[in-house]
């Protein structure tokens, strides 16, 4: 008998159906991560260009996914056997490795959430599977003396997993450069000024960029349901031929569009689109129903046979997945595309990361030694080919890539860059898959983006070491999730697996409040921080939002953390200082997005913008002092040094209230937008002055008598300096947002006079 888990007789207890229940819920919850996570594959590059609405290309977007779902060859049989020989493990070992894979993914994804570390998905399936299969074959051998640590590579496909890890080494390095190299010959056809040579060659190369798609569609996408047909074999035989045809089909076709006005590298970006949605849904996202539908399967076996202790070797046959469970999981996935707000989060990674211009890449974003070292070496190898190229090669190249933006749309990048991310991806796809190679979609869709904005020269010397770093975390980020999914699998398979329903209870409800605090809580906290993006029309608005906020949260945090230094909290000071790192992350991207926002506030005048560098430049400041009083409050009590004494006490008591009321009085002016007391301010802060500097004296006073002890004095005069400047920059923010307000109103008044004349 299992332990906790019924008998042969009454094996289908109501646990089983619990366990059933609970894959079918994390089944629903991994097509929202999917979606979430990987939808960047086959929406950025119609994003990136802003080739047409949002709405077309979610359109296009979910007409491939159900195609792709409906058209599936079946389930991912890796959930079944790929990683493990099923023949050798029970029914009842089998529920509890695939109910562990699911919870090991929630545990996974809600630490890398809470981390805001990148995940690959489907990396963190395939190693779950790994290592909950790992924990039952353990169980199975330490419950069986004729077993030893030895037999562990019977129960085990160990070339399933080496051929995973050899999947992100060739995706990242292959698709990387082939989206450099290809993206580099497309500029020196095209160029950024590319519409008079595209009027020549455009519906050649279009017509060659559609052969590739087609022939990732019908190699990649839609080989389940045509393999075995005439004219899949008749293409397979003659491919060759076939593609040589299918390129001079569709590249009269598109010479013909041309002729009308058609805008023929819209209809490839959809298409591009539309292909890669459709592989996707139809070969990686089915992964995420792999083990639910594998456990029904079981359970159906099991039932079947009428025994718990059946070895599960029919999950070996292919089972094609029902029609019904693939037509709701792509429901799932259309409604999660034009739902979640998440997925378009994950989008503007990789649009940040490929934009072209230096501003597209955020100054917060810390770089390393390797990523500098790397922009150095290119630096000195630029600098030798500039010595060895002749001059006039070296204009002409130069000139081919000299940015213009001919489509005047604000595009991250322009439609050939798209083009030939579509079509790079799809051919390496593909080839792939012909040369049964296991490239990763997820890691080629990516790396090609990578690959095509360094040779568009989009990498500038302001941005390219942010750029390399960010490119790095995404990559070391998908590494991480193999190393984490396949540890946290093995201790939640030994877990549920040795403990029984107890520890089945505990966990379920572990993961039930990880999926509502990340989806729901989190996600919500999320959305009401993030910080608004100026434009034309909402400029003051968010402005104003943004001051009021950012200052009362910092008149709350400077409080809380006085009064936590006095009680010697150690974690309520711990919370304040992630929560002024928080504030000071917000006010440092808003700080680096200036560039953009003031092109986009260029109708509003030269005055308003500069305000609102000041506001902006005076909100950081803000938010830098209160960091230095919350780090080194929380550090002098973690460290457990001595507290202040009382006469420190007393006084930070009298400068909080001072502070308090000060910038109640901010606060209060900036809401109602009514400065008529602003010179009152200016008093009450000079007397705030007077009495730091009088307490600042007396402290070295203190010091010089070995009244005080050393830690305790610096901390103490730490407080006092950042206080200072947290209150100087918060009465010029107070000046700078008046004179913002009022640069706001004549410029709106003056528009309004405008559209009367």
């Amino acid at each position: 008998m299992k332990k906790g888990f019924g008998t042969k007789k009454n094996f289908m207890s109501e646990l089983y159906t619990v366990v059933l229940a609970v894959l079918a819920i994390l089944a629903v919850s991994g097509l929202y991560v999917g979606v979430t996570n990987d939808a960047v594959n086959f929406l950025n590059a119609a994003i990136g260009s802003k080739v047409a609405k949002m709405k077309t290309i979610l359109l296009v977007a979910s007409v491939g996914i159900i195609l792709g779902v409906l058209t599936s060859s079946g389930m991912m049989e890796v959930a079944r056997s790929g990683m493990f020989n099923p023949a050798l493990f029970t029914f009842h070992e089998i529920m509890m490795l695939y109910v562990s894979v699911m919870f090991a993914n929630v545990i996974l994804l809600d630490i890398y959430n809470s981390l805001g570390l990148p995940t690959s998905t489907t990396v963190a399936l395939v190693f779950s599977l790994l290592g909950a299969a790992i924990s039952v074959s353990l169980y199975k051998i330490a419950g069986d003396p004729s077993l030893s640590i030895a037999n562990l590579g019977g129960f085990i496909n160990t070339t399933r997993a080496m051929g995973v890890i050899s999947a992100i080494l060739l995706s990242v390095v292959i698709a990387f450069i082939f989206g450099t190299i290809i993206m580099w010959f497309s500029r020196m056809l095209f160029s950024f000024r590319y519409i008079a040579m595209f009027r020549k060659m455009g519906a050649v190369w279009c017509g060659l960029s559609f052969t590739a798609i087609a022939y990732f569609a019908v190699f990649k996408a839609l080989k389940g349901i045509l393999a075995g047909t005439a004219l899949y074999t008749w293409i397979s035989d003659n491919l060759l031929l076939a593609l040589v045809l299918c390129w001079i089909s569709c590249s009269v076709l598109l010479a013909f569009l041309q002729l009308f006005k058609v805008n023929i590298l819209r209809i490839n970006i959809l298409s591009g689109t539309f292909a890669l949605a459709l592989a996707f849904a139809g070969n990686d996202l089915v992964n995420f129903i792999g083990v639910p539908i594998a456990g029904l399967d079981a359970y159906n076996i099991a039932k079947e046979a009428g025994s718990i202790d059946i070895t599960m070797e029919a999950l070996s046959t292919n089972l094609p997945a029902q029609f019904i469970w693939m037509l709701l999981s792509g429901v799932v996935m259309v409604l999660t595309l034009w739902t979640s707000t998440k997925s378009m989060n994950v989008s503007q990674t990789e649009i940040s990361l490929a934009g072209q211009g230096d501003d597209m890449i955020s100054g917060e974003q810390d770089s390393n030694v390797f990523s500098r070292s790397i922009v150095r070496a290119s630096l000195s190898i630029s600098n030798f080919l500039d010595r060895v190229i002749p001059q006039s090669v070296q204009e002409f190249t130069n000139k081919r890539f000299e940015y213009v933006d001919v489509e005047k749309n604000g595009a991250p990048y322009d439609k050939i860059r798209a083009v030939v991310n579509l079509t790079t991806a799809a051919l390496l796809i593909s080839v792939g898959t012909s040369l049964k190679l296991p490239l990763s979609t997820t890691y080629v869709c990516f790396m090609v983006a990578m690959g095509s904005s360094l040779a568009d020269k989009a990498w500038g010397r302001e941005s390219a070491v942010h750029r390399i770093t960010g490119v790095m975390t995404v990559v070391m980020g998908w590494f991480v999730t193999g190393i984490g999914a396949f540890i946290i699998a093995i201790v939640v398979g030994l877990l549920l697996i040795w403990g029984g329903t107890p520890a089945f209870i505990v966990v379920t409800i572990a993961c039930a409040y990880m999926l509502i605090k990340s989806n729901f809580i989190d996600a919500k906290k999320a959305s009401d921080s993030m910080p608004k993006s100026a434009t034309e029309n909402n400029a003051v608005d968010n402005v104003m939002d943004e001051t009021c906020r950012m200052m009362k949260l910092t008149t709350q945090i400077y409080d809380r953390t006085l009064v936590a230094v006095f009680k010697e909290d150690r974690k309520a000071l711990k919370d304040l200082v992630r929560e002024s790192d928080e504030i000071y992350s917000q006010c440092h991207k808003i700080k680096y997005s200036l560039m953009p926002t003031l092109r986009e506030m260029k109708g509003l005048g030269l005055e308003l913008s500069l305000y609102y560098i000041q506001v902006v430049d005076y909100l950081n400041e803000i938010s830098k002092a209160l960091v230095h009083i919350t780090r080194p409050a929380f550090d002098h009590i973690d460290n457990n040094h001595k507290g202040l004494s009382e006469q420190q006490t007393e006084d930070l008591k009298h400068i909080n209230e001072d502070v308090a009321e000060i910038y109640a009085n901010i606060n209060r002016m900036i809401t109602t937008n009514d400065f008529s007391d602003i010179d009152m301010v200016l008093t009450m802060r000079d007397e705030l002055f007077e009495r730091i500097a009088s307490t600042i004296k007396s402290e070295i006073g203190r010091i010089n008598s070995g009244e005080t002890n050393t830690k305790a004095s610096m901390f103490y005069l730490t407080v006092l300096s950042e206080t200072k400047a947290m209150v100087l920059q918060a009465r010029n923010l107070l000046k700078a947002q008046r004179y913002f307000l009022e640069h706001a109103e004549a410029t709106k008044n003056w528009a309004s006079m405008n559209r009367a004349k």
